[in-house]
């Protein structure tokens, strides 16, 4: 059930048009627990250079297990899907996130992300 929730998260790509600079704006949503700036973690990881980057590897932050068995490299495809679910894509991480709806809105993020 969960790879075909997966699945279906990732027919639904990322927008084409991709705004970085709504993404910044988005990034306020994400700011209040993760840093953009390299090993400046706080409840949640340093999102620099996240986009490449696989799944709980920062050594100096401690993940929750689910989230450090997960397979995971961050691509633009796997962010879209965490970014919709993050509970759909890894079960019993501790990330507080309800989910972003706006395929567009993740798309920008994402962008920005990327850009970070």
């Amino acid at each position: 059930m969960k790879r075909l929730v997966i699945a279906l998260l990732l027919i639904a790509a990322p927008a084409a048009a991709q705004n970085a600079e709504n993404g910044k704006a988005l990034y306020a949503q994400c700011a209040a627990c993760h840093s953009l700036e390299a090993d400046n973690n706080a409840s949640g990881p340093s999102l620099k250079g996240v986009v490449g980057r696989k799944a709980a590897a920062l050594e100096s932050y401690t993940y929750s297990p689910p989230m450090r068995r997960a397979t995971l490299t961050w691509t633009k495809e796997t962010l879209d899907a965490f970014l919709t679910d993050p509970q759909a894509v890894v079960a019993g991480t501790k990330m507080p996130f309800a989910g972003m709806p706006s395929a567009t809105d993740r798309a920008d993020l994402i962008a920005y992300l990327e850009s970070q």
